[in-house]
């Protein structure tokens, strides 16, 4: 009896372990959460970066913050931000979020506008970067192998915190902006490589590096060519089936399974998660799904890397900094000061002018989030010693830290040496958002096709817009820029770049969706040509009421080209037909300008005041 209750005991221990480990996940989950919610809106109020927030919000939970309070309060341990393997693999979910998005968004015509700076600065600058760093660290007596991993770690830059760092400065559409983002662009690019020779370098697992590092990796190199052409084939299917049952639940449903699926096979191929989810964004990239799956994935990439970011804030060792402040600032000081010196001349060399040249290079002087993936795998397969790959992270958080106080103030200092305006951006593509085609038409069906016709035959650029897969696949076929998505969501019309766009045509014959459409494209632009199919005269008087440019009522249309006909057909002169057709149809856009809104109404009369023409008999 008493070795059944033993027994009994023994089982039961790990249970109530496992069930207080999950609990203490939960709390750490509900304090990230409560610090996505209310400080980093806080810390908003008072202008600070949301990443530099997360990053306080980590140095706060971490073992030097909250954590220090555990020994007097033992519930505190619970909520205290630890390196622990659960939440360290949750918030590599962030990373591998982050690389998906930037694979949707490496299109092969954005690479082609952007191939001068991407391919020139960018890779010029990661580089010339690397050979410093590289020489540095021979310098310090470390192994090669060890130096080109630290060197390629350190030469990348944070995209994470600089765009929104120069969209605060109001930065994003300047020669600053333009470049900051082309050297970024590269960067992201350049991560899977680098991941791949990190894992060469250490020869898989620790083992041989040189050839036998190379033969290691040519299995990954097989299952990643798998990857891709299993993508090809089955991505494009597997979106369209989600997409037809027009539940939003399955089609986010389908965005996961990829990011995971494809990190999965990348890492059993020895790659890293991250890499895996890089190449499912860019197969996916070049699909009519890609606008709606960015709009799916953003809330996920955001919250998971604002994780990320917390747990780097909290490898933050202010002990180690307060021991010795002077180095742990002159490494992140000298981290940054190297990059500017290299940097600075490369931007000069692609033209751009002193003060843009300063700030490209002191944005992209601190370390990157990719530094932290990149050193950490280092230190798994005993590439990078964990001494110096704990300094040299340190050294990074702290950059990281600097980057917004840097941003302002190198600002400030280019507007006292130049303080005349910036040019505005020129007429070459835009290489912050791609630049969008003219008219944007939303609907593909038989109307839809006409305007389409007409619009090619006069040579105006147009983009297609539907929520029925299997129409974005036929005009896909057709090789017509198409996107599949919700036009009446206007983040989505936001992401199409609608505020570039000249005009919007709404062709569907739901008034419901038409409506929405129109209330969505309005909210984000006033001044945009807008035009709409109605269903009948009073549907075209509640989308003038809504703001529309132009309404046109497909029953009175049909109407007015019947009683046409007929009466041509009665030996009616030519002329009189089209003079009182003409008349009708100015009866009923006088009724419907009264509807209008006011400077939109002229609008509509002006057609109204018309001459006859020298065919017509006037009586």
């Amino acid at each position: 009896m008493a070795s059944d209750i033993l027994a009994h005991t023994v089982q039961a221990a790990p249970v109530v372990g496992h069930a207080a480990a999950i609990s203490g996940q939960y709390a750490v989950g509900i304090v990230f959460l409560t610090a996505a919610a209310v400080f980093v809106p806080l810390f908003n109020r008072f202008r600070i970066s949301p990443v530099l927030g997360f990053l306080m919000v980590g140095v706060i939970l971490g073992p030097d913050g909250l954590g220090r309070l555990a020994d007097m309060w033992p519930v505190l341990a619970k909520f205290t931000v630890t390196q622990s393997e659960d939440i360290h693999n949750l918030a590599e979910l962030g990373v591998v979020f982050l690389l998906f998005a930037i694979g949707l968004e490496l299109t092969w015509e954005r690479l082609k506008a952007m191939r001068r700076m991407v391919f020139g600065l960018g890779m010029l600058q990661i580089i010339l970067c690397t050979l410093v760093l590289f020489g540095l660290f021979l310098m310090m007596k470390r192994p090669p192998e060890s130096a080109i991993a630290l060197a390629m770690a350190l030469a990348l830059s944070s995209t994470a915190m600089v765009m929104p760092v120069l969209a605060e400065l109001k930065k994003l559409n300047t020669a600053t902006g333009r470049s900051v983002f082309s050297v970024l662009l590269a960067q992201d690019l350049a991560v899977a490589p680098i991941l791949i020779t990190v894992i060469v370098l250490a020869g898989g697992e620790g083992g041989p590096t040189g050839v036998q590092g190379v033969l290691a990796i040519i299995p990954s190199i097989v299952v990643m060519a798998l990857l891709v052409l299993g993508g090809r084939m089955l991505l494009r299917p597997l979106f369209k089936s989600a997409a037809l049952t027009k539940s939003p639940e399955i089609f986010m449903a389908a965005c996961l399974l990829v990011v995971l699926m494809s990190g999965q096979a990348a890492v059993m191929a020895g790659l890293s998660m991250a890499m895996g989810a890089f190449v499912g964004g860019l197969l996916l990239a070049e699909t009519e799904y890609r606008r709606e799956i960015e709009l799916m994935i953003e809330p996920f990439k955001g919250l998971l890397l604002g994780l990320f970011f917390v747990t780097v804030g909290a490898r933050l060792d202010i002990d180690a900094v307060l021991a010795s402040p002077v180095l742990v600032l002159a490494l992140a000081g000298g981290l940054i000061a190297l990059k500017v010196v290299v940097v600075y001349p490369l931007a000069r060399l692609y033209g751009l002018p002193r003060a843009a040249a300063l700030e490209v290079a002191a944005l992209l002087g601190p370390a990157g989030e990719f530094a932290f993936v990149i050193i950490d795998e280092g230190m798994g397969r005993n590439l990078i010693d964990p001494q110096i790959g704990q300094a040299i992270i340190l050294a990074a958080i702290i950059s990281l830290f600097l980057l917004p106080v840097i941003g302002s103030t190198v600002t400030r200092f280019t507007k006292r040496i130049s303080p005349q305006k910036e040019a505005e951006p020129s007429a070459a593509p835009d290489i912050i958002t791609e630049v969008p085609n003219e008219v944007l038409v939303v609907g593909y069906g038989r109307v839809g096709e006409l305007v389409v016709d007409m619009l090619g035959r006069h040579n105006i650029s147009f983009t297609i817009v539907d929520v029925n897969p299997r129409v974005t696949s036929r005009a896909r076929s057709q090789h017509l820029e198409t996107w599949y998505g919700d036009a009446s969501n206007v983040e989505f019309l936001a992401r199409l770049g609608l505020e570039h766009r000249k005009a919007v045509v709404v062709t569907v014959s739901n008034a419901a969706f038409t409506d929405n459409v129109v209330k969505a494209v309005r909210s984000l632009r006033d001044d945009i040509c807008l035009i709409a199919r109605a269903r009948d005269a009073h549907h075209a008087e509640r989308l003038y009421e809504l703001g529309v440019t132009d309404a046109v009522p497909e029953t009175i249309e049909a109407s007015l080209q019947l009683a046409e006909n007929t009466l041509v057909d009665l030996g009616v002169p030519m002329g009189l037909v089209l003079a009182s057709i003409h008349d009708k149809r100015d009866e009923f856009r006088a009724r419907l300008a009264a509807h209008a809104p006011e400077g939109r109404a002229s609008r509509v009369l002006r057609s109204t005041k018309r001459e006859p023409k020298p065919t017509e008999k006037v009586v």
